[in-house]
C-alpha cells in the first residue's frame, strides 16, 4: 500500500487560501481561482490548506492535488498522479507519484480530460483514505 502525504489544519474553506488565489498576475491567478474550484467542488469533504507556498486540496487530511502559479503558466498537480488514466496525454512529470498539468493564458483550461483527471484523483484518495482506516 502507498503511503498517504497527509497535512493536518485544513479547513473546508481555507482564508488563506482564498487570498491566495487572489494574486498576481491576474490571468494567472484566474487559471489557478478556476482550477482550485474543480477541486472544491468535488464534494463535501474537500478541506484545503496553504503547504509549500500554494494551495492544496485535502480528503481526510491527505493530499490530493494542488495549483501553483509559475512566471508563464499554472501547474494542477496530482499528488498520486502516476496512477491516474490519462489517454488524452496531459499530465507531465517523472516522479515515482506526482504529475502535473501546466497551463499557460493562452491555452483552454476546460478540456474534458482535466475535468476527468480532477475527478479521477478526487475519487482515488477517497478510495485510499478509507483503505488506510
Amino acid at each position: 500500500m502507498t503511503r498517504l502525504f497527509t497535512l493536518t489544519g485544513a479547513l473546508p474553506h481555507n482564508p488563506q487560501v482564498e487570498e491566495w488565489l487572489h494574486g498576481e498576475p491576474a490571468a494567472l491567478y484566474a487559471i489557478a481561482r478556476q482550477c482550485f474550484r474543480r477541486l472544491r467542488d468535488c464534494g463535501d469533504d474537500v478541506t484545503e490548506i496553504l503547504h509549500d507556498g500554494c494551495p492544496v486540496a485535502c480528503v481526510g487530511g491527505a493530499a490530493f492535488a494542488y495549483v501553483n502559479v509559475f512566471r508563464s503558466h499554472v501547474n494542477l498537480g496530482f499528488y498520486m498522479g502516476s496512477s491516474l488514466r490519462d489517454p488524452e496525454h496531459l499530465l507531465q512529470g517523472s516522479g515515482k507519484w506526482m504529475r502535473h498539468i501546466k497551463i499557460k493564458p493562452d491555452e483552454v483550461s476546460t478540456a474534458p480530460g482535466i475535468e476527468r483527471l480532477v475527478l479521477e484523483a478526487y475519487l482515488d484518495i477517497k478510495s485510499r483514505v478509507r483503505q488506510d482506516q
